[in-house]
């Protein structure tokens, strides 16, 4: 009885493994995604990289190698190539909400990385739609639009600087222009004078009367020293954003990490 029980356990197991096996066969991408995991997991990004390539030859269009492969590419620094995977991850239908909104946050990510703050405010945005009780993709749209609004908040100093130079100029030029009706008035004045006076001196028999000249010189609207100022305040400023936005990258977190 015993044997008999032990042999219909041992059928039972070859039976498991045979379809272990068929499903493999069958679905060669689930054991290459699982083995990227596990190298992704040693910080192996490289080789889980390639285990994910070869999960999609095996089945294009796969949400779970898309996805995974998309999260290597940011780890690896090439954020266009994770961009570009995690974008159609993102737009898979088929999934749920809950792994649409990772592909969404993890394409944020590579677009923030890439200094594309508006595409990544946007990526924010959509997976907080999909998932708004998620506490990181809240933060990090916070501190994109914070960046976006510095950025517009500059561009407007920018401009109000650019224009009070212009008219600075322009008032310069103006003042310039009269200053030099004034002088060629004067100077027609002295030679009008200096034209009867030679009359008289011809009449006379005395020296001939000489001719002066004067020259009009053009000021610039801003010294060179409030030049140098103005750059170094606007070199000063983008040195800060750039700042915020290495430590941001420094700080992007892969989510969704799963033994798919």
């Amino acid at each position: 009885m015993r044997r008999q029980i032990a042999c219909i356990l041992l059928a039972l197991t070859a039976v498991a493994c045979l379809g272990a096996t068929a499903s493999a066969q069958r679905m060669p991408e689930r054991s290459l995604v699982r083995k990227g995991n596990r190298q992704f997991a040693r910080e192996r990004y490289d080789l889980s990289a390639d285990s994910y390539r070869r999960a999609m030859e095996s089945a294009p269009g796969n949400f779970e190698a898309t996805y995974d492969l998309g999260n290597a590419m940011v780890r690896t620094e090439q954020y266009d190539k994770a961009e570009q995977l995690l974008t159609a991850a993102a737009a898979d239908s088929l999934q749920s909400d809950a792994d649409r909104a990772e592909a969404y946050y993890n394409l944020g990510n590579a677009q923030f990385a890439q200094q594309k703050l508006k595409e990544a405010l946007a990526s924010y945005r959509r997976s907080l739609e999909l998932n708004p009780a998620d506490m990181e993709a809240k933060y990090n749209y916070a501190y994109t639009k914070k960046l976006l609004d510095n950025q517009d908040q500059n561009q407007n100093q920018d401009q109000n600087q650019n224009q009070d130079q212009n008219q600075d100029q322009n008032q310069n030029q103006n003042q310039n222009q009269d200053q030099n009706q004034n002088q060629n008035q004067d100077q027609n004045g002295r030679n009008d004078q200096d034209n009867g006076e030679g009359q008289d001196d011809r009449k006379d028999g005395d020296g001939d009367g000489d001719e002066q000249h004067g020259e009009g010189r053009p000021r610039s609207g801003m010294s060179q020293q409030q030049q140098e100022q103005l750059l170094d305040a606007i070199q000063a400023q983008e040195d800060k954003t750039q700042d915020k936005i290495d430590e941001k990258k420094k700080g992007i977190v892969i989510k969704g990490r799963k033994n798919w």
